[in-house]
């Protein structure tokens, strides 16, 4: 996979140092001028050392004369979804990202990914995976194939898809063979921290180990889930509902194979012949503000429905996203064998 740093070049190279390095990038053949602090200074493209060229440059000629002084960029951190799909929308296909000091960070590639969500994500992968046992017994659930690679390697991918590039992975029981499986996530161009549980901390009590996310908003999700959720539109639902905190839910049926009464102290209001209910079930993931997660008690135990019970008693907006399209909880053996099936008809 390239990575970002492929499409940056210092200040004062040659032209010939600049079509080498293009040539290498076809066909996204776009650099970055940076300074020696690799701080943004403008963009270069094939176009731009042609019409140097026709304006009597060489190939050892410097690029600065020849560069685009303002190119377009996106601030690290900032939360204007909107206007990053503005930039998708016109076509800026390849865009740098830099940090408060326009020192380059990412450059993210939209033919490569579907968007740029402003979201630190933090996958929980430190169970026993007792129930999918005997595999468990050597690998960590999380490390299970599923095809070609592991259950959590498919939901950092399809993460990574999104333009989600800073990730924290909870861990504990045989946590080092996932800390040596995706290091610290260069080979992805993304950036990965560990947060070891040394006690079981619950569902979500890791997260309050966390201290620099790098956003406002936070993704939680458990690593044992195979879906095909498009995580652009869980955020757009989640910021268009003005949001405190999000719950991914699965639709659940139940079909009533009799004709249902419902009455008032014995007398029949109305007749349902055998009707089918729609429950929703937590789906283990979540997007949330920043500033709920202080409400996380400090390497104690807690679960989410704990966190979510203690938002809708302060009155916080808890909302649900329902969805109805692929989702599996791996968590049991006939579980790992369907995955293994769905793996061919379905793109988590």
């Amino acid at each position: 996979m390239r990575v970002f740093k492929d499409h940056l070049i210092i200040k004062g190279s040659s032209v010939k140092q600049a079509l080498e390095l293009l040539n290498l990038l076809s066909p996204d053949s776009i650099l970055f001028v940076v300074d020696h602090e690799e701080r943004l200074i403008g963009s270069l493209t094939d176009g731009d050392i042609r019409r140097g060229l026709l304006n009597d440059f060489n190939l050892t000629s410097r690029i600065d004369e020849i560069i685009q002084p303002n190119p377009r960029f996106i601030r690290k951190g900032e939360n204007d979804i909107k206007k990053i799909i503005a930039y998708r929308d016109e076509l800026f296909r390849i865009l740098p990202v830099v940090d408060e000091n326009m020192r380059v960070v990412n450059v993210i590639n939209f033919r490569n990914i579907k968007s740029y969500l402003p979201i630190d994500a933090v996958i929980m992968a430190g169970g026993r995976g007792q129930r999918l046992q005997p595999l468990t017994d050597k690998i960590p659930k999380p490390l299970l194939k599923v095809g070609e690679k592991p259950i959590i390697e498919h939901n950092i991918d399809r993460l990574a898809s999104f333009g989600i590039d800073d990730f924290w992975i909870s861990v504990k029981y045989l946590g080092e063979q996932i800390e040596q499986h995706f290091g610290n996530g260069n080979d992805k161009n993304i950036k990965i921290e560990y947060v070891w549980e040394n006690e079981p901390l619950g569902t979500i009590g890791a997260v309050s180990k966390i201290t620099n996310f790098e956003h406002d908003n936070i993704l939680v999700t458990n690593s044992d889930l195979l879906t095909s959720i498009d995580y652009e539109n869980f955020f757009l639902d989640f910021i268009r509902q003005q949001a405190d905190f999000a719950v991914l839910t699965i639709p659940y049926q139940v079909n009533i194979p009799y004709a249902v009464l419902e009455t008032n102290d014995g007398i029949i209001k109305s007749l349902k012949e055998k009707p089918t209910y729609t429950y929703y079930s937590n789906g283990g993931v979540y997007l949330m503000k920043k500033d709920v997660l202080n409400y996380i008690p400090k390497n104690s135990f807690f679960n989410t429905t704990d966190l979510i019970e203690t938002l809708l008693n302060n009155n916080y907006k808890v909302i649900s996203y329902p969805f109805s399209g692929y989702w599996l909880d791996v968590g049991k053996h006939e579980d790992f064998e369907k995955a293994q099936l769905d793996i061919t008809t379905y793109k988590f």
